[in-house]
């Protein structure tokens, strides 16, 4: 008989559809520090092990936990028997259970490669920095236009700026005549208020780390040199609902048609203050295309968004307050308030804790947080170097990247070890790959030095490392793949001891059927036909046209395949959806629609069997094949109990119980 290959998640329906829960799919080591709950054979299983499946698949259990904890003790035990055989028997080398966990651990990886240790911090980190706002102002020195080259003249005038601060010059008046941020000779630098996210994290570390009233050491970016001051403080301002209605500023406006706006402006703000419609007047008259499709609504504003003139008429605006226009840089703006919601307080809110996370895992601050990763590494798995010297190093790689003498690096080949991280060791020839496709900073042209390219270099092998060995770092995703990798082998090895038997051995279920034959007997039924539709529209339209023709029901159906199944069967008053009171023969029965999805479901009534009668073998076979499988799992399950003697700590499965 050939059996069909089936996925993962076809499996696991299998398995619901076969009265098992996913009781049996929650299995994983446990604390070694924790009581054993029972043992089998020469394994054994703890108390958190146990705890952990049986939390997971009876959340919503009620009524007596005693005997709600031992019926699942004994499905958790039935299911390691089987589990322990299929490992027994190598099933875990079979070529689909091999390529379907390696094809979830690549779905998977990336959502467990955040650190769970680094995101914490981050995020408390962040969750602190939101509770308050910081008046920053910036000094910025540009590398040049290409951002790439540092001049001496560029280092002189990070000099001067340094030195000017440092005798207690004003910050501003510096920035004036310095910076090369083009607002600044306007702004003197002034950044407004930030908050956390609105800066890189870079620079937010440096105005965070900064005491009110002082300026930061110098940041080095890609661009050039950073300063910033924190030049006070304030409790944060949390975030506002704005609508908005932005006349723009055309490219190269000059006064006379920047007045001309401002006027459009006045004419507006006088509508408003005459009950006009703020929603329509958006939807007509507002540049700011985003807003205006959405009646004017902006998206939730905060701190450090937008410049100090849109600000400074905003953050004080009482719910539908409405302010006068105002000019910014980009044009004329009327501003309606909504709703101000304040900044959250509480770190045990989960709504805000879940939003700052997603954030912090989203932000440019993840890759401060590889640190922690290559840190781990390190602790745990060891990085060694092992070339003699960076001389030596150097001078292999100039032989082989460039072509030059090797000088020093003659006691290397191309098969020499270089680094070694765990038991995994790193060769010359990988690190010459490495430099040969990264040795170019973002120009394409100015080389990097070696130093930097083999610290770039070492941390990619960590992180490939804990990439590949993540199950020894982080516990949650081993046991999520140790769950899987043992769903798939309890699913292997029923298949083969009960499942494929059941359904095969036709000569056995005719011998159960003709045995018991009583106890396949039809209760009150029908002759019906079940449609399932894609929504309760579908359902509305077919079951109309259903009811002015029943004899037509299939060409109905047969016309919009693609949208509904029928089933057309024999079945039970109740596994009848939709019925309500006796059946009539020809009737058609109310729409069911699940709220989750809109999907939707009725009964056509075909014909109605009062008295009860027995099944014939083809109607009884899947009922059968049920009993079957629970004849077939007792005996295996006996068999496997000899072989793995089972022992339950009564002792410690009674604490459990309180």
């Amino acid at each position: 008989m050939t059996t069909k290959t089936l996925s993962f998640t076809e499996k696991i329906l299998f398995m619901k559809k076969h009265w098992l829960t996913a009781a049996l799919l929650a299995f994983i080591g446990g604390s070694a520090n924790s009581q054993t709950i029972f043992t089998y054979g020469s394994h054994k299983v703890t108390a958190t092990e146990f705890l952990r499946a049986y939390n997971k698949n009876n959340q919503q259990a009620a009524g007596d936990k005693s005997a709600s904890m031992r019926e699942y003790l004994q499905l958790y035990i039935n299911s390691k028997l089987r589990i322990q055989e299929a490992y027994d028997r190598r099933y875990d080398t079979l070529p689909q259970v091999h390529d379907e966990v390696l094809n979830l651990r690549g779905q998977i990886i990336e959502t467990y490669m955040t650190d769970p240790e680094a995101i914490k911090r981050l995020t408390a980190e962040a969750f602190q920095r939101s509770l308050k706002d910081i008046h920053a102002a910036h000094i910025f020195i540009s590398n040049g236009s290409d951002g790439t080259a540092d001049t001496t003249q560029v280092r002189k005038k990070l000099e001067e700026v340094k030195q000017r601060l440092a005798k207690g010059e004003d910050f501003a008046e510096v920035a004036r005549q310095l910076s090369d941020d083009p607002a600044a000779p306007e702004n003197g630098g002034d950044l407004n208020f930030i908050t956390v996210f609105t800066l890189p994290y870079v620079f937010e570390n440096a105005v965070y780390n900064t005491a009110p009233g002082k300026y930061s050491a110098v940041i080095h970016s890609d661009a050039g040199y950073h300063i910033f001051k924190n030049i006070g403080e304030r409790k944060a301002l949390g975030k506002l609902r704005l609508q908005q209605i932005l006349l723009a500023f055309p490219p190269g406006a000059d006064a006379p048609e920047k007045m001309s706006i401002g006027r459009t402006a006045d004419s507006l703000y006088k509508v408003l203050q005459g009950g006009g419609d703020f929603q329509k007047l958006a939807t007509q008259f507002s540049n700011d295309n985003l807003s205006a499709h959405a009646e004017g609504n902006m998206t939730e504003v905060s701190v450090g968004q937008y410049d100090a003139a849109f600000e400074a008429q905003v953050w004080n605006l009482p719910v539908n307050g409405i302010t006068k226009p105002f000019v910014s840089r980009y044009g004329y703006h009327i501003v309606k308030m909504i709703s101000a919601t304040p900044v959250v307080t509480d770190i045990d809110n989960l709504e805000n804790y879940q939003s700052i996370e997603e954030k912090v895992i989203n932000d440019d601050r993840w890759k401060t947080a590889k640190d922690f990763i290559y840190a781990k590494v390190k602790s745990k798995a060891g990085f060694k170097t092992l070339y003699p010297s960076e001389n030596v190093l150097w001078g292999i790689t100039d032989s082989l990247v460039d072509m030059r003498n090797a000088g020093a690096g003659r006691v290397l080949k191309s098969s020499s070890p270089v680094l070694k991280v765990g038991d995994s060791t790193v060769k010359v020839n990988d690190w010459v790959n490495y430099v040969q496709g990264n040795r170019y900073k973002t120009d394409r042209v100015t080389k990097k030095d070696y130093r930097t390219l083999l610290d770039d270099f070492s941390r990619q092998v960590m992180y490939q490392y804990y990439r590949e060995h993540l199950e020894e770092f982080n516990p949650e995703f081993s046991y999520q793949m140790s769950e899987f990798r043992d769903g798939n082998m309890f699913f292997e090895i029923m298949q083969q001891e009960v499942w494929n038997k059941a359904q095969s051995d036709s000569v056995a279920l005719l011998k159960l059927y003709n045995a018991g034959r009583e106890k396949y007997t039809w209760k009150e039924s029908a002759q019906a036909v079940i449609f399932f539709c894609v929504d309760s529209v579908i359902a509305g339209d077919l079951s109309a046209k259903i009811k002015a023709s029943p004899a037509s029901w299939k060409t109905y159906a047969d016309a919009i395949n693609e949208k509904v199944v029928a089933d057309s069967s024999r079945f039970e008053l109740d596994q009848i959806p939709g019925l309500q009171g006796p059946p009539v023969a020809g009737s058609v029965t109310d729409i069911i629609v699940n709220p989750t999805d809109n999907t939707a479901t009725f009964s056509m009534i075909r014909e109605v069997y009062t008295q009860p009668s027995i099944r014939s073998f083809p109607e009884a076979r899947g009922l059968v094949m049920n009993d079957y499988q629970v004849i077939l799992e007792d005996k295996w399950t006996n068999e496997l109990k000899k072989k793995y003697p089972v022992r339950v700590n009564e002792k410690e499965f009674a604490r459990l119980l309180k």
